[in-house]
This record gives structure tokens, C-alpha cells and sequence, in this order.
């Protein structure tokens, strides 16, 4: 004899099959249900029922069957929850808000606000409220609030660590300022592991269960997917590559004021490559693009640099096939995305002398700068959809 308890949780998880094939399919009916299932009809039905009224799923109509009887077509409500993604950047926050079939409702982008962590959570705030204002909704109905951020998220005493152009965060129990967002149920992801979502279920990852996301630009970062999962490693450090002890020269490591910066980084990000293109004789240059415009007008200095800057990524990237052994890897990041021209086919030649194996498949990523951003919504969407079904069954 079943116990209330066994029926309940049978009950959930009849509920929670139905909802995902629902998901899957669109629009399904009944009968359809049932076959994708393996559950019986009137298991279906019940739980058909039982989801319409808690507002996670609608009728949208009918479909005729074989024999002419018209069968009743269900699909996930849309407005039954919202998931709130955030890409904290240097230079800008980028924020959308989708519903729960995946569906931006609204976004806005915004230059980055001063670095103390108050104005930061009142800057987030605003643009919640103003997103939520657009879609029609409060924040209170926000389902799930998906922070992308630079660093390693610490669970253990809610804060950020390497995250230096995020002052104040590192302090114990930060993070808890982000539930005055959008209530508290968020994550806090790293940026590039996100990216890395973002291409798996995007861009170039897609079908693809073994890839590396390799961000170059203000700092160095890698998203590691393995048989189609992100590995964040013990401690979410995975993918840490700023910090591999690669480059010689490190042309920024030991300046001033420069903190929580790897050798590796300090050669080959955006500011390693600028610093080594002025110390190769580059003058009026400003910025990495600056470097990379010149390097394609032919300037001397400005291709040596580049050329530095194809033997560093070369020399992190076989490490990374040596252990990991990827399928694609795929370069984003201010630099990795715009000097495709410049870093993929020499890379790829200078790769066939380092790794024992072909190397990898080095590809642009085609996301840009919305990698991130697409990455903590696929993430946060997911989670969402969990949320509302425990939400349902506790009702």
C-alpha cells in the first residue's frame, strides 16, 4: 500500500515528466504526452490538470486526430516566471529579462557605475526596475536572478575572490547585498563559465561535449565544458589560466598598483599585449585595438607584438590539450573576438609543433559580447523552471 508520502512524490515527478515534454514539444497534446512519457492518460491528465492550475501551463487550441476527434494542445505559460541576467563588466553591466520559455522581454545595457559595491547594487536595482517595468511586472516577480561576475565565487562566506575591479565584494557575506535586486533567490557565477554556457547552448558549442570558451581581454579566463557539463574544478577555480606561468618579460606583473594579476595574464591580455607593443617600439597606441589595427596596417612593432601574443596563447592552449584534450577551442573576450584575422591561423600553425595530436578547432566566438549574458539566461532559465515546479508542488 502506498504511503501519502510515496503518492505525493509521485505525483511531483509525473508532473515535472509532463512539464519538460511539454517543454521539449512546444505544444503537445495528450495522447502525445503519454507516448513520450510512458505514463498512462489519465496519469497525464491528472497531471495536465494539476499544472494548468497552478499556472505553468495553458490550452492553446486543438489539433484533429486520425479517427477526426480533436485533441486539446497544451504549452508552458510563458508568464509563469522570469529569469533576471546580469553581466557585471569593466566597462559596462548588460542586463535582460526572459520569460520562461526563454523569451528577452526586455534588456538594457549600462556603462559601469563607480566601483564601491553600494553604488553597484543601486545601479542593478534600477535596471531591474527598469526592465521589470517594461515587461509589466515587479521585481517580487522575479523567479530566479543570475549574477555574472569576474572571480571565484566563495559559497563558504559569500564573497568574490579575484575580482579586483569589484572592491569590496571580497569582504565576507558581499554577495548577500544582491538579494535587495531581485529577492533571494540568485546565483553568482563566474563570467567566462557562463560564456562558456552561452556557446554550449548558443554558439559554436552547441553538439559539441568537449570545447574550452578562451576569454581575452581585460583579464584571461577559460569555461571548460566536459562531455557537454561546465567543470568548475573544487574550489570553482577551473579555467584560471591568467594565472599559468607563462610569458617571459611579464610586462605588468611587477608594476605598481597592479594586484591579483598572473604571469600569464600580464603578458597576454588586452593591457600584456598594449604593454608589449610600446616595449617592441610602438608609439600613439592606447589600447590592444589600437595594437591590432596597426599590426593589420603593417606596422613593425605592432606585428611582433601580436606575434608575442600567438606564441603565449599557444603555449597555454597545449597545456590545455595536453590534459583536457577539447574538440574546439573557441576565443572571445574583447581581443579574442575581434582579432580573429590576426590569432587563429597562426595559432593553429604554431599548434601543430606543440601538441602530439591535431589541435584543436580554434574558432571566433559568434555570441561577441553577449556571451556572457546569454549564458547566465540558458543557466538561469533552467533553474527557474525547477523553481516554479517546486513552487507548485509546495502550494
Amino acid at each position: 500500500m502506498q504511503t501519502a508520502s510515496t503518492t505525493a512524490l509521485l505525483r511531483v515527478m509525473n508532473e515535472r515528466a509532463v512539464f519538460a515534454a511539454v517543454f521539449r514539444l512546444g505544444r503537445a497534446s495528450r495522447p502525445e504526452l503519454a507516448q513520450l512519457t510512458g505514463l498512462s492518460k489519465p496519469t497525464v491528465a491528472v497531471a495536465l490538470t494539476n499544472l494548468e492550475s497552478a499556472g505553468l501551463l495553458r490550452q492553446t487550441g486543438s489539433r484533429a486526430g486520425s479517427a477526426g476527434r480533436s485533441a486539446l494542445l497544451y504549452e508552458v505559460r510563458p508568464e509563469a516566471g522570469y529569469v533576471l541576467a546580469v553581466d557585471i563588466g569593466r566597462a559596462y553591466v548588460r542586463t535582460a529579462l526572459a520569460d520562461l520559455v526563454g523569451d528577452v522581454v526586455a534588456r538594457v545595457d549600462d556603462p559601469a557605475c563607480g566601483p564601491g559595491a553600494d553604488d553597484l547594487v543601486a545601479q542593478l536595482t534600477r535596471l531591474a526596475d527598469e526592465l521589470t517595468a517594461t515587461a509589466g511586472i515587479t521585481r517580487a516577480d522575479v523567479t530566479l536572478a543570475v549574477f555574472g561576475t569576474p572571480g571565484i565565487h566563495d559559497e563558504a562566506n559569500g564573497s568574490l575572490h579575484l575580482a579586483p575591479n569589484l572592491p569590496g565584494w571580497e569582504e565576507r557575506d558581499s554577495l548577500d547585498r544582491l538579494a535587495a535586486v531581485a529577492g533571494p533567490a540568485y546565483t553568482v557565477e563566474n563570467d567566462v563559465d557562463l560564456a562558456a554556457i552561452g556557446e554550449a547552448t548558443y554558439g559554436l558549442g552547441r553538439d559539441v561535449p568537449h570545447f574550452v570558451y578562451l576569454h581575452i581581454g581585460t583579464g584571461l579566463g577559460m569555461g571548460i565544458v566536459i562531455d557537454g557539463k561546465l567543470y568548475r574544478g573544487f574550489r570553482g577555480a577551473a579555467g584560471e589560466i591568467g594565472y599559468l606561468p607563462i610569458g617571459e618579460g611579464d610586462p605588468l606583473l611587477h608594476r605598481p598598483g597592479v594586484r591579483g594579476r598572473g604571469m600569464f595574464e600580464s603578458v597576454a591580455s588586452a593591457a600584456g599585449l598594449l604593454a608589449t607593443a610600446q616595449r617592441f617600439g610602438l608609439t600613439g597606441a592606447r589600447s590592444a585595438k589600437d595594437v591590432l589595427d596597426a599590426a593589420r596596417a603593417g606596422d613593425g612593432p605592432a606585428r611582433r607584438a601580436v606575434e608575442q601574443e600567438v606564441e603565449h596563447l599557444s603555449r597555454a592552449v597545449a597545456g590545455v590539450a595536453a590534459v583536457l584534450d577539447p574538440e574546439l577551442v573557441v576565443l572571445g573576450g574583447g581581443v579574442g573576438s575581434h582579432a580573429g584575422d590576426l590569432l587563429t591561423a597562426p595559432l593553429l600553425d604554431r599548434l601543430g609543433h606543440l601538441v602530439a595530436l591535431e589541435p584543436p578547432r580554434i574558432e571566433v566566438s559568434t555570441l561577441g559580447g553577449d556571451a556572457v549574458l546569454l549564458g547566465a539566461l540558458a543557466s538561469g532559465l533552467a533553474a527557474a523552471r525547477d523553481l516554479v515546479l517546486d513552487r507548485a508542488a509546495t502550494a
